[in-house]
């Protein structure tokens, strides 16, 4: 079952803005950015027989992380993560260099990344421990 953690009107009243059209549920940009941060986010919350958090301040975490998630990927265009993969590229005899200019300080790119907002929802002081624990996912 596709979890979905956040709704047009959250949307709406998290960035102030009107959802962009393809941000409605099910299937659109709020359902990838849900999907997006359950296999990227790794953390700890009890949950209903759906899999939705049962704990308020949990469920208002999630849903401003799938926001910010979503209007992230709207501010920049760029919901696959390609565009900061290539530092430049030309196509005439092939020269590629890279990484991008978002790469991080090992010097790789991950493409698709959290939105440091989203985190930022996760890290939030009134997501106690016995409530939420927020993990880290680390690629090497």
């Amino acid at each position: 079952m596709v979890r979905i953690y956040a709704t047009s009107a959250q949307y709406e009243a998290y960035t102030g803005q009107t959802a962009p059209a393809d941000t409605a549920p099910p299937a659109a940009r709020l359902g990838r950015a849900s999907r997006f941060l359950d296999s990227e986010v790794l953390c700890w919350y009890d949950v209903d027989a759906d899999g939705y958090p049962t704990h308020a301040r949990v469920r208002e975490a999630f849903a401003d992380a799938v926001c910010a998630q979503a209007q992230w990927w709207a501010a920049t265009g760029d919901e696959l993560g390609t565009a900061d993969l290539w530092g430049s590229v030309k196509i005439g005899s092939l020269a590629l260099s890279g990484p991008g200019a978002s790469s991080g300080p090992g010097g790789s790119t991950s493409g698709r990344r959290v939105a440091d907002a989203a985190l930022g929802a996760l890290r939030s002081p009134d997501l106690t421990p016995d409530v939420f624990r927020l993990g880290e996912v680390v690629q090497c």
